[in-house]
This record gives structure tokens, C-alpha cells and sequence, in this order.
């Protein structure tokens, strides 16, 4: 049961990683609301399996329901906006809703190794949510530094305009505000 556990947690720990901004594909309105409805729709009949199992199975059953629906809400928002936001939102989803289940199989368990499972869940919870705030973090440096590089290029256009006078400067600083966005 740990080895599973560990195993899960590294499949967890892959997706975080390997999951980018690059592989958002934007959807239509039309298509965002369809596939909504499609995993609404997948939760309900997941729901309805989970009365077959009795006592914790069916607790972990409706919790592995409740998971799948999550994170297939959150990639479909990633999916329709694209925006690192929600991807940052995705990662976290994902990591509240694999503690969350991780947390219910604990239940099987008694004394010290229900604590220690419980503790176990709650390390890769908080590890997937330290990634996600890292890609955040990332995510934001980048458009600083990328603003950085863009107020710099933008100095020096300014400058080489200084060389010229009249109207030949004024469509120098004109071009320049133009091509780095300042209006």
C-alpha cells in the first residue's frame, strides 16, 4: 500500500511538472460549455457507481469522483483561458483533490499508521502545492524580466532617436512608443 501510494504521488509530482502553459489549446464558448456538461454528466454516473461499495470504499469511491470532477473542471478552464493563472489553479486542484482521496484511504488504517498515512498524504499535498507556487513564481519572473528587457530596449530606441531633429525625431520616438508598446 505505501509503494502505491509513493508511485501515486510521483504520477502527481510528473504531471506538475510536465504540464505547460504551451500545451493549453484554447476552446470556443460552444465547446467549453459541451465539455462541462460532459463532465458533469461523468461525475453523476461516477457517483452512482460508488452506492455499489459499502462503508470506506464507497467514502473513497465518492472521493475519487469528487477528484476526477475537479481536475477535469479545472484542465477544461486551463483549456478555454490559457492563462498561467489557471494553470497555477489546475496544479493546486490537483493537489488538494490527490490528498483529499489519499486522506480517505487512510481511513482503512488504525493507530499510528493511519497517522503516519495521514502525514504521508499531507507531505505530497504540501510538495505539489510548493511546485505550484514555484511555476507561479517562475511564471511571474518571467514577465518581469521579459518587462525589464522591454523598457531597456526601449531606453535605447529612445536614445538613437536623440541623434535626429524634427519631424524625422518625432517619427523616430513615434515608431519606437509603436513598437514597445507605449502609447
Amino acid at each position: 500500500m505505501n509503494h502505491s501510494r509513493h508511485f501515486k504521488a510521483s504520477l502527481l509530482m510528473a504531471a506538475l511538472l510536465s504540464f505547460s502553459v504551451a500545451q493549453a489549446a484554447t476552446l470556443t464558448k460552444a465547446e467549453y460549455k459541451a465539455e462541462k456538461a460532459r463532465i458533469s454528466a461523468a461525475y453523476k454516473i461516477d457517483k452512482k457507481v460508488c452506492d455499489s461499495f459499502k462503508d470506506n470504499a464507497e467514502d473513497i469511491c465518492e472521493e475519487q469522483a469528487k477528484a476526477k470532477e475537479k481536475v477535469a473542471l479545472a484542465e477544461l478552464e486551463f483549456s478555454y483561458t490559457g492563462k498561467a493563472a489557471d494553470q497555477t489553479k489546475l496544479f493546486e486542484v490537483m493537489a488538494k483533490s490527490a490528498y483529499a482521496v489519499a486522506k480517505e484511504q487512510c481511513d482503512d488504517q488504525a493507530g499510528n499508521a493511519k497517522d503516519v498515512c495521514v502525514k504521508e498524504a499531507r507531505a505530497v499535498e504540501v510538495r505539489a502545492l510548493a511546485d505550484a507556487k514555484l511555476g507561479k513564481q517562475i511564471g511571474e519572473a518571467r514577465k518581469e524580466a521579459s518587462m525589464d528587457k522591454n523598457n531597456a530596449n526601449y531606453q535605447v530606441a529612445l536614445e538613437k532617436c536623440e541623434a535626429l531633429a524634427g519631424a524625422a525625431k518625432d517619427a523616430c520616438v513615434a515608431t519606437a512608443k509603436a513598437n514597445f508598446g507605449r502609447y
